[in-house]
């Protein structure tokens, strides 16, 4: 192996894991411990941190740097990529379209043709169903709560909430979750004392506040979500008990229409609506015996949309007249 083939490999092993010794970097590309310090004195002069832990455990480990240098990707991660980019039109990020057009070129460029057809096959084989949210989200505010959920900081945001009021929220950002087309955080709300989601667009600054969160019990964030968008905004909240096990009903039923929970052999279903009648139908289309728990005009509904089916179509199912 030629020393430029060696030291791609040496990087695509750093890639591959957090630490790695002297000895087992050794091994893996079969020459010497000297022979891998002058390989890694070679990434670093390419450009590449690569940092020396001593002691019995600690090895070599690949940090961030000032500049992005080239990655080492294997086959399937080059394709995976390549596809990512491609949904970046759909991501509501402000400036992702451009990005992930100028950076997926870069990156076809230097695709093998194999790797390269595998790509086009995809991109004609498959859709972007687009949500049509006009939504946006400035990148750096993004990435503020996304390094914020994984240091588990505080922060302090400028928000504007569902009715236009600006004003401030003390968090702790947990996860960022994706629906509907657009971008949420689940984070717990310290004036509120209690876990909430927020909608991202709407979050105008986020100010670091160097203070670690507080530990506590954390929450399932894409439930909290689910909830959030199929429940809460919505003028009707409806609970029907769904005569079928939650295995069943659970491929009929998305979270971010509504939610289930188990209920012995048969389920709970938790969802709200704009109107009655359409979520009279769409009890109707689950093809599942239920009742209704509340509230009682879903019930009233039902019945009048029951008596217009059978003027419709009779009793025998046949239309009438």
């Amino acid at each position: 192996m030629d020393t430029l083939a060696r030291v791609l490999q040496l990087l695509a092993l750093l890639q591959q894991q957090p630490t790695w010794t002297s000895d087992a970097l050794a091994e893996r590309l079969g020459v010497t411990p000297r022979t891998v310090r002058r390989d890694i004195a070679r990434l670093r002069d390419l450009g590449y941190v690569v940092d020396a832990e001593p002691g019995q455990h600690g090895g070599y480990r690949l940090a961030g740097g000032r500049a992005v240098p080239p990655l080492a990707l294997a086959d399937d991660e080059a394709v995976a990529a390549a596809v990512a980019l491609r949904g970046g039109a759909g991501s509501g990020v402000v400036g992702a379209e451009e990005a992930g057009v100028t950076a997926l070129a870069k990156l076809e460029q230097v695709l093998p043709p194999r790797l390269r057809e595998q790509v086009r096959s995809l991109e004609t084989a498959t859709e972007l169903l687009q949500h049509g949210s006009d939504a946006h989200v400035e990148p750096s505010t993004l990435v503020g709560l996304a390094h914020a959920c994984r240091a588990r900081e505080r922060v302090r945001c400028a928000y504007t909430d569902r009715a236009g009021t600006p004003g401030s929220r003390d968090l702790e950002p947990y996860r960022l979750v994706r629906a509907r087309g657009r971008w949420y955080l689940v984070a717990f709300d310290r004036g509120r004392d209690a876990w909430r989601t927020f909608r991202v667009d709407r979050v105008r600054s986020v100010q670091p506040q160097g203070v670690p969160a507080e530990p506590r019990p954390l929450p399932d964030a894409a439930a909290l979500v689910a909830t959030a968008i199929s429940v809460a905004p919505y003028p009707w909240h409806a609970r029907v008990r769904l005569h079928a096990p939650l295995s069943e009903v659970a491929v009929k039923v998305p979270p971010t229409v509504g939610t289930l929970s188990a209920d012995g052999d048969a389920s709970l279903l938790d969802i709200g609506a704009d109107d009655l009648e359409w979520l009279a139908h769409y009890l109707l289309g689950l093809q599942v015996a239920f009742e209704v728990l509340r509230p009682d005009e879903l019930r009233a509904v039902l019945a009048d949309v029951g008596r217009r089916l059978v003027t419709e179509f009779g009793s025998d199912g046949a239309p009438s007249g």
